[in-house]
């Protein structure tokens, strides 16, 4: 939330409090505390024998630093008034953010220009306040303070002789210094001098106001005005307290949709502030960001944003780390983050960075240290953001925000408009960025003073030479934009017939921020402009709701995604994973009616509506036409009427009572104000009563209230709840004292946080994959996409990092769990060496497996260590994050998460060794229920590291079982093989005579479909039966088992040389989840009926009719559910027509009902029954005795194929070829044809009893209708099933 202050009471003033922060020369110098505490925890770490993150800039912060550069506790000196019962002061925060690294001194050689920046309290309930302060630099007139320095300085170089008498140590301890890498003892003499007789010691202060509303430039202004008055040799017209008390009790907040003008001490300020119906009040030059990181960076920080990565601010700038934090928190609209933000994190909360949580933090540097000292607990879904140095570390896999080629084009024109480089300022070590600014000023002020010529290349000159402007000009000439439009852009929009109250650099910063926003905010209503109709109501009341909000789905991604243009799923299915999201659609199922709307809620629906009525064409169909921004003119003219004409002016500062002589003050020194005369306001607020017009101050004041607070009191205490139920459990840390108890406190909820989400995401992953799988079985509607699994594992790949890195003594490599992994792989192979360690895996059953004589293969280790090779051995997998995440998709694929985690947690030295004891992984009970959920896994069939590593090589192990009744070893023919899987085929792979087991690398076929077995039919014994073949992915233990039980030879069974096997994947024993490939299963092995070890095919069980049609029926309904799934979560369509109970087999059924059965000994295939067919037909055609046209086209059609199939150069039996023909039929939509056909032939009546069903009219109508169904789906066949034939 936005907005500030809390209460109803709140009278619609400007600022709450003026604050003073220093040095109190009552109580001395106190190192500070903070720092002392960062010391305690240093040394505990060397104790614990661990270096930790905390950078440099504080380590042994008061041994090694020179007296001067250390920090001394800073107090809050004055406030005014006391309190405010609307925003209850907080001391410590205050004092804290006023001065985040302490007091500093310097004496007069050291650069003391004063500071300006800003910070925000973030409060339990969400609501913040704002803080603005300036520091500047006071000389120490205290005798004691300076003697005392002094004294500090004598021993600082006592200790620092004794330390550093040997030359060699020289460059480490400047560098430890942190005050200068390296450089020579001379130079840190420098440091050293400071001469209580020589040299005059200041230290700072500063002067702050705390703001119920975030006007950051008027604040700036004041304060700004506040010191030049101080620091000015004449004095101001008034007393400061005039100012002062001005300021706090006589200038109103601006309302809603008004400007307001007030005096400071030189001149007048304005603030304006947007109406409810624009966008939200944001007041930070979004300029400044572009120009430090560039327009690519931004945008790509701003997708980390969106996601909700951790996102860690660096630089040495207090202001930096602030505008860069609100300006992408407010891009964001009409989304808010929800979790942990401190755009500037006090030096004492450090520790703050472990937090497993997803944060917006902003570091401070001292500007001498690089990237590379500081030391961050986790990296794996860290974006680093370099503010000084334009440079941007990403997390790995993130997705492209949608059209964003476009979307930085749009931006880049704006920027160009306004004269800034969209690469940003490359340059920016200061003075570079310095001299650039002041060259733009010139440029941007000559122009405007006409005195040079308005060709549209000046801003250009200014950017010849940056080298990237090659790659801009090409960019501008794709685009089409010529550079004079822009030019003329930017004069039509500053209108001149306006006059506006504020100097035209202020007004150009309102025109490029609200451009710049319009544009981002104009993204996400194209993108979400149909929302509201996915979104899903609940049938109970408000309450219940609340209650049970967990539970409840409120979004219908699976809808919304489906309607997404493909590029945009891979961000879009993250997004709306998101905690940002989820509470934007609560709020709007909070809001039915508009009056009690969310301000920012009825801005976005208001636009969406707009949008809507623009697109004629149905909403539902978005396309990725990239919509440009249309509302900007609209937005600017606004701003612009409001400063064109100001609609308050608030009273002037006049004398206030004060006694006579108070007030003097002394050139240089900020006065001690009168705090009588500023503890109170004026008694009847008579100033601001006498100028506002009594009906806008009430309707106002409410209005503005619920806006800047965003809420009433109900809906307050529902947030608040909301907070707390969400798990969102820590916004910002409590910035007071900071004693260990309170660290433990914050990571036991930390904790308890962590194990909330696991149970959410588990939970959340087995209804989506269980909703599936029971589609699957014809029960409720599908909805999870492959693009949605793999976001759900991708977020259970970040909870699982942001566990592991909870606490971790040591940080190594960018991934906490893959180092945890390598340290336990480093300690089996000590412990193997040493010998007190048998086996690296578990090899289970093996003495149980004597006694089974059926032939299996032998079962697959289950090994922490071997999946981790597996995964090493991918060359493919560049980074330590890469190979966690991998690790995790595979063992998950293995139904072995839960367990491979619990043996690596099960090494407790080794945990105690990288983990503090607060940390995650050494709470023992959480650390139980987090497996736990983990288990639940293993319910679920998962495919998410074979279908993501798709390129890699797999071993893969082949086993053949050949009938052992009839003579299998004395096969003399030289057998092959070939697999096909879902993502390719190994094209023909000879096995070795006699090897019946083997196992070959090829890259990864995907889910196994079929295997064609065959041989060449040499020497005397060239027949073979073969039960079935096996094979196994030795990387994810997937075992397929392929049903054969027919023989291949010429003149056995069919007299079939080769033979198509389609498999079904075996599913592991759960009772004994360890015996992973226990083969043959308990169960009966899914060979089809007509499969059995048979050397007949007229044995097999008889069905009848009845049975038959069923059949039939469910094969053919199997097919036409299969076509209706997303086409990412379709099984195997080879296995719905040739596998048990597919589409041949039932066929077959339907052909053997009522065939006559010759003689003895002399088997008849339905095949001979077709080709006895054809050739009815052929001679038919020869006589030229053809019925009609339509029933001649099917004959032809049926002879083309039979005679295609028996052409084929495979050696395929009769049943072979029957497959293949069923398999054509169905690809080209003619089995019903040919049915109606066969069932008229004289030859069917010659070959078929009486009873048979293809003889029965009725029976083959209703059989042809049900196989009509199949015309309108477009069955593509796979490769193996009708290879050698060119239909």
């Amino acid at each position: 939330m936005s907005g500030g202050g809390g209460g109803s009471s709140a009278p619609g003033r400007f600022a709450d409090y003026f604050v003073i922060c220093g040095l109190d020369t009552e109580t001395g110098l106190e190192p500070d505390e903070l720092s002392a505490l960062c010391q305690y925890i240093q040394a505990s770490k060397t104790r614990d024998g661990a270096s930790r993150f905390i950078s440099s800039t504080t380590e042994g912060e008061n041994f090694e630093q020179t007296p001067l550069r250390r920090t001394f506790k800073s107090k809050v000196l004055a406030r005014y008034p006391e309190n405010v019962e609307w925003n209850p002061f907080d001391q410590d925060a205050v004092g804290m953010l006023c001065m985040p690294k302490g007091l500093a001194f310097k004496t007069q050689a050291d650069s003391r220009e004063p500071q300006f920046h800003s910070f925000i309290i973030t409060r339990e309930d969400g609501s913040r306040t704002f803080g603005f302060s300036l520091t500047f630099f006071e000389e120490v007139t205290s005798k004691q303070i300076c003697s005392a320095m002094q004294t500090l300085y004598h021993m600082h170089n006592a200790e620092y002789d004794i330390l550093h008498t040997p030359p060699t140590n020289d460059k480490d301890s400047c560098s430890s210094t942190g005050d200068c890498n390296g450089t020579s003892v001379s130079k840190l003499q420098r440091f050293n001098s400071y001469d209580i007789s020589r040299d005059t010691l200041y230290v700072s202060k500063c002067i702050c106001l705390i703001t119920p509303m975030s006007f950051m430039k008027a604040c700036k202004k004041v304060l700004e005005q506040l010191h030049q008055a101080v620091t000015s040799p004449q004095p101001p017209p008034l007393p400061l307290e005039s100012y002062i008390y001005n300021i706090l009790y006589e200038v109103p907040l601006p309302p809603a949709g008004r400007s307001l003008k007030f005096s400071g001490v030189y001149g007048p300020i304005i603030c304006q502030r947007p109406s409810t119906n624009e966008l939200p009040l944001f007041d930070f030059p979004v300029k400044e960001v572009f120009e430090l990181l560039g327009v690519e960076n931004v945008v790509q920080l701003f997708t980390c944003a969106l996601l909700e990565f951790q996102i860690l601010l660096y630089s040495q700038h207090y202001q930096r780390l602030m505008t860069v934090a609100e300006t992408i928190t407010a891009l964001m609209f009409p989304f808010q983050w929800q979790h942990v933000y401190v755009p500037i994190l006090p030096a004492s909360l450090l520790h703050f960075l472990d937090a497993p949580v997803p944060y917006l933090m902003g570091l401070h540097s001292n500007g001498l240290d690089d990237r590379s000292k500081l030391e961050l607990p986790q990296e794996a879904n860290l974006c680093f953001v370099d503010i000084d140095n334009h440079f941007i570390e990403l997390p790995e896999d993130l997705p492209q925000f949608p059209n964003k080629l476009e979307f930085v084009q749009e931006i880049s024109e704006i920027l160009m408009a306004f004269g800034i480089p969209p690469e940003g300022n490359l340059h920016c070590s200061e003075s570079a960025s310095k001299m650039k600014s002041l060259r733009a000023c010139d440029l941007v002020s000559d122009k405007r003073n006409g005195n040079i010529a308005g060709s549209p290349l000046n801003s250009y000159e200014l950017l010849k030479e940056n080298e990237t402007i090659a790659r801009l000009q090409a960019l501008v000439k794709r685009t089409g934009v010529s550079l004079e439009k822009l030019e003329v852009r930017e004069e039509t929009s500053s209108k001149k017939d306006l006059k506006i109250q504020c100097d035209e650099e202020e007004f150009k910063v309102y025109q490029l921020n609200i451009q710049i926003r319009e544009i981002f905010a104009n993204r996400f209503t194209q993108m979400f402009a149909d929302y509201e109709v996915f979104v899903i109501q609940p049938n109970q009341d408000k309450e219940s709701w609340f209650t049970n909000r967990e539970q409840m789905q409120n979004f219908d991604k699976a809808s919304f995604l489906s309607d997404q243009p493909e590029p945009y799923l891979p961000f879009l299915s993250r997004f709306l994973e998101t905690q940002m999201f989820a509470s934007f659609i609560d709020n709007k199922i909070m809001c039915h009616d508009e009056d009690d709307k969310d301000p920012v809620l009825r801005v976005f629906d208001s636009r969406v509506d707009k949008i809507r009525l623009l697109n004629v064409r149905t909403p539902t169909l978005r396309t990725s036409m990239y919509q440009k921004c249309t509302t900007i003119d609209e937005a600017e003219k606004s701003i612009e009427l409001r400063l064109a004409k100001i609609d308050h002016t608030a009273v002037h500062p006049h004398l206030l009572d004060m006694k006579i002589g108070q007030g003097k003050y002394e050139l240089g020194f900020f006065p001690k104000l009168q705090s009588d005369v500023l503890s109170t306001g004026p008694a009847s607020n008579k100033w601001t009563k006498r100028n506002a017009p009594a009906q806008w101050r009430r309707k106002d004041r409410q209005k503005q209230h619920t806006e800047h607070l965003r809420l009433d009191n109900d809906q307050r205490e529902k947030y608040i709840q909301e907070a707390r139920n969400l798990g969102s459990t820590i916004r910002q840390p409590k910035l007071s004292n900071l004693s260990p108890s309170v660290i433990a406190q914050t990571n036991w909820k930390f904790v308890e946080g962590l194990l909330k989400e696991c149970r959410n995401k588990t939970k959340r992953m087995l209804v989506e994959k269980m909703g599936r799988e029971a589609v699957e079985l014809g029960h409720g509607e599908v909805n999870i996409t492959g693009v949605e699994e793999n976001t759900l594992i991708a977020s259970l790949c970040d909870l699982l990092e942001r566990i592991w890195s909870h606490g971790l003594q040591v940080k190594q490599g960018k991934s906490a769990l893959w180092s945890h992994l390598l340290h336990y792989l480093e300690n089996r192979q000590r412990r193997t060496t040493s010998g007190s360690f048998s086996s690296s895996g578990i090899l289970l059953d093996s003495e149980r497996r004597k006694s089974d004589t059926s032939p299996a293969m032998s079962p697959l280790r289950i090994s922490l260590v071997q999946d981790m090779r597996h995964i090493q051995n991918i060359s493919e997998i560049k980074t330590d994050v890469g190979k966690a995440r991998a690790w995790v998709r595979l063992s998950m694929e293995k139904k072995l998460l839960s367990r491979h985690l619990k043996q690596l947690l099960s090494d407790h030295e080794l945990t105690k060794k990288l983990y503090k004891r607060y940390a995650f992984l050494r709470c023992d009970d959480e650390k139980e229920q987090f497996l736990y959920h983990l288990l639940s896994f293993n319910a679920v069939d998962y495919f998410c590291f074979t279908n993501v590593f798709t390129t890699i090589l797999i071993p893969y192990h082949i086993l053949i079982v050949p009938s052992k009744k009839l003579g299998g070893s004395m096969f003399t023919a030289n057998p092959w093989i070939c697999i096909s899987g879902e993502l390719g085929e190994t094209g023909v792979l000879q096995i070795p005579r006699n090897i019946l087991e083997m196992t070959f690398e090829c890259q990864n076929l995907g889910k196994l479909t079929t295997v064609q077995i065959g041989h060449d039919n040499s020497g005397l014994y060239a027949k073979w039966l073969v039960e079935y073949v096996m094979v196994r992915n030795e990387v994810t233990g997937h075992t397929y088992k392929f049903p054969c039980g027919r023989w291949l030879g010429k003149g056995m069974d069919d007299g079939s040389l080769e033979r198509i096997l389609v498999g079904e994947l075996l599913t592991s024993n759960t009772e004994v989840d360890e015996r992973q490939c226990r083969t043959p299963p308990l169960q009966q092995s899914p060979s089809m009926i007509r499969r059995f070890v048979t050397i007949s095919p007229n044995n097999k069980p008889k069905l009848n009719t009845g049975q038959i049609q069923e059949a039939i029926g469910e094969a053919v309904n199997g097919i036409v559910k299969h076509f209706h799934k997303p086409e990412k979560e379709r099984g195997s369509l080879t296995l719905l027509l040739c596998g048990e109970s597919g589409l041949v087999s039932a066929l077959e059924q339907v052909f053997q009902h009522g065939f006559k059965s010759p003689r003895l000994f002399k088997n008849v295939f339905i095949w001979d029954f077709l080709e006895k067919a054809q050739t009815y037909y052929e001679t038919l055609e020869q006589n030229e005795m053809v019925p009609e046209e339509n029933w001649q086209t099917r004959a032809r059609n049926f002879c083309r194929f039979i005679t295609a199939i028996n052409n084929t150069p495979r050696n395929i039996g009769k049943d072979g070829k029957f497959q293949m023909l069923v398999c054509l039929g169905a690809r080209d939509h003619l089995l019903h044809h040919w049915i109606a056909l066969l069932s008229d032939c004289p030859i069917t009546a010659q070959m078929y009893e009486d009873i048979a069903l293809i003889k029965d009219h009725t029976l083959v109508n209703s059989l042809i209708r049900v196989l009509q169904t199949l015309q309108e789906f477009n069955i593509t066949l796979e490769a193996s099933l009708v290879k050698g034939i060119d239909i």
